[in-house]
């Protein structure tokens, strides 16, 4: 109890997220290494609309307490649902662009928003 009133608050949603890690079966972003097929949760913290290569690509930032992994749908300008506060699950093949991981055009499930 003392612990969780000393915490910062982005300590307990990260404690948070990575119990709906763990409970989904999903793995943790942390763990994910290049060219592996993953199923990962957590929540979206950033969107935005970034051409790739003179295509447009909307990239998001997820996050699920351990580290953010880059969720990018290329060909798209936007996605019903897809919005910053939002949770969740997404497979695919992890990537690395410099030094950071990559989902490209994953497959993808919102989940229900009052659960926060």
């Amino acid at each position: 109890m003392l612990d969780r009133l000393s915490s910062s608050q982005e300590d307990l949603e990260s404690e948070e997220l990575q119990e709906d890690s763990q409970a989904s079966g999903c793995t943790r972003i942390s763990e994910c290494t290049d060219r592996q097929i993953v199923k990962v949760t957590g929540t979206l913290r950033t969107v935005t609309l970034r051409p790739r290569a003179g295509v447009p690509a909307l990239e998001a930032e997820l996050f699920d307490g351990t580290a953010p992994l880059d969720v990018v749908w290329l060909g798209r300008r936007s996605i019903a649902g897809i919005e910053p506060g939002r949770k969740l699950i997404a497979s695919g093949r992890i990537a690395m662009s410099h030094g950071r991981r990559v989902l490209f055009n994953p497959k993808y499930e919102l989940r229900p928003l009052g659960k926060e």
